[in-house]
């Protein structure tokens, strides 16, 4: 493929008002500093709502702030659970990875002097910014935030405020938001692929790029074309709530023993279908920069080249298409045809080749080096063991007959926790902590910087054993969970 000396490339001259140079810049590191900055207020923001689940989990009983007469209701769980889903994913996982780290070391690492499309570029930031302001302003208004889920399942998200509290204006402000996320993603995706592709330095060849340009690259990809169908599926369902279509929503439906007449024709389960077409492939766009990183991380502190480049690459690819063929094992409890499971579930399978492909290659890349155990190569080395301890419990949901039973449970909660939860923090930290004297000009990680690595979670795989129940905002009163909960704090 055809390179370009990109040297004087969109160049632009630095401006001095420090609105236009701090604020609405159009430098890529600026910009991948900002993206980090929303990522990690995200991030407290989210900690924040699943540490009041956890301890109401903890103690049932014990007075919270933030809650009338200091009680959380069941709707108010889901409400936490809904909106802590949402911020993480999108916000923290989607963000940090791709558009912060990838922003600023992008066009460094390809030769180039800025990406493809400044202008887009800022004004992706400041469409993601909106969108957080728009689905924290939930909280506020009347009804409170919704209960739907992360994944907001119709019918219950497409009703209205009949279906509950929270279901009104706080439903339309979480559709609004991922709406307006889902451009800043398609714009920041399209730059993602164009600096790329077109933008690399002479001799720098597809299969010369390191290994965390490939894994933003194929990212993008993967957002360019999962984000669309995410985006479509936002504006049908705002539809259903505001215009009175029945994209999602069937006809004779009783809520609250009333039959809802206005709506005939719909269908719940294409509401899933279209969401876990993006929801699949969004569990990649979170890990697959982390994978780049961990490659490179791994490489440098064992002081030697990645173990099968070529295989890599080819291994990254691979995740990235098979990742769109196996959104239905997310559906085998809705009631489809047990040919079609078979097919999601042997799909679900083969994801395992590429991904095993890797974590070879990154014990291969470990192997017989001279490994300095510094604290980005720690929290390397960790996400490898998290990635493989989340990859071996996805292959028992991948079984149809399995997942009936596992579905609802914390099995589901642990697994993709282990995979998009702390794997890919930790591949944020790693990121981080082997990044962070370039982003500040300074020599070193902190001495205090692998903390974070010894502090891992470990309770849901444990609540997953002893059969507890997702979405239940209490544990069973059995005696295998006296050692989490008590009558008071």
């Amino acid at each position: 493929m055809v390179t370009h000396d990109s040297g004087g490339a969109h160049a632009h001259h630095p401006p001095t008002a420090f609105i236009w140079k701090y604020i609405f810049s159009l430098d890529h590191k600026i910009i991948g500093i900002q993206y980090i900055l929303l990522a990690v207020l995200s991030v407290f923001v989210g900690m924040f709502l699943s540490l009041l689940m956890r301890i109401h989990l903890a103690w049932p009983n014990a007075k919270l702030p933030f809650f009338e007469g200091g009680i959380m209701t069941p709707e108010q769980y889901l409400a936490l659970m809904t909106m802590h889903g949402t911020i993480m994913v999108f916000m923290v996982l989607t963000t940090a990875p791709q558009s912060g780290f990838g922003n600023y070391f992008l066009p460094i690492q390809i030769g180039a002097a800025d990406m493809a499309f400044p202008v887009i570029n800022m004004l992706s930031f400041w469409t993601t910014f909106v969108s957080l302001v728009v689905l924290l302003a939930a909280f506020v208004v009347t009804g409170g935030a919704p209960l739907s889920g992360w994944t907001a399942y119709a019918p219950l998200s497409a009703l209205g405020s009949v279906a509950g509290p929270g279901q009104g204006l706080g439903q339309t402000l979480w559709v609004v938001g991922l709406a307006i996320f889902c451009g800043a993603s398609l714009m920041g995706a399209l730059n993602f692929i164009t600096t790329t592709i077109d933008l690399r330095t002479r001799g720098l060849s597809l299969l010369r790029m390191p290994l965390t340009v490939w894994a933003w690259f194929v990212t993008a990809i993967l957002g360019l074309l999962a984000f669309g169908v995410l985006l479509a599926a936002c504006i049908l369902l705002l539809l259903d709530r505001t215009a009175g279509t029945s994209f999602f929503i069937p006809g004779g439906l009783v809520v609250s023993d009333v039959v809802q007449k206005n709506h005939s024709g719909g269908s719940p389960l294409l509401w899933q279908h279209l969401f876990w077409f993006f929801g699949h492939p969004e569990v990649y766009i979170a890990i697959v920069p982390g994978m780049g990183v961990i490659s490179h991380v791994l490489s440098t502190f064992s002081r030697k080249p990645v173990f099968g480049y070529r295989a890599m690459v080819y291994a990254i690819c691979g995740i990235g298409f098979l990742g769109f063929c196996v959104w239905g094992h997310h559906m085998f409890i809705s009631g489809m045809s047990p040919y079609s499971a078979i097919a999601f579930s042997l799909l679900t399978m083969a994801i395992g080749v590429p991904s095993a492909i890797k974590t070879f290659n990154w014990l291969g890349t470990l192997w017989g080096g001279r490994i300095r155990f510094t604290s980005p190569m720690l929290f390397a080395i960790g996400f490898v063991s998290l990635f493989v301890t989340g990859g071996v419990s996805g292959l028992f949901l991948a079984q149809p007959s399995l997942d009936l039973y596992l579905h609802d449970g914390y099995f589901v909660v642990a697994h993709f926790h282990m995979i998009m939860g702390v794997a890919s923090i930790f591949g944020i930290f790693t990121a981080t902590y082997y990044w962070f004297p370039k982003i500040n000009y300074t020599s070193g990680s902190p001495s205090w910087a692998s903390m974070p690595f010894s502090c891992p979670c470990t309770s849901w795989g444990w609540w997953a054993i002893r059969g507890a129940i997702r979405r239940e905002r209490t544990l069973p009163s059995s005696g295998h969970y006296k050692v989490f909960t008590s009558s008071s704090p």
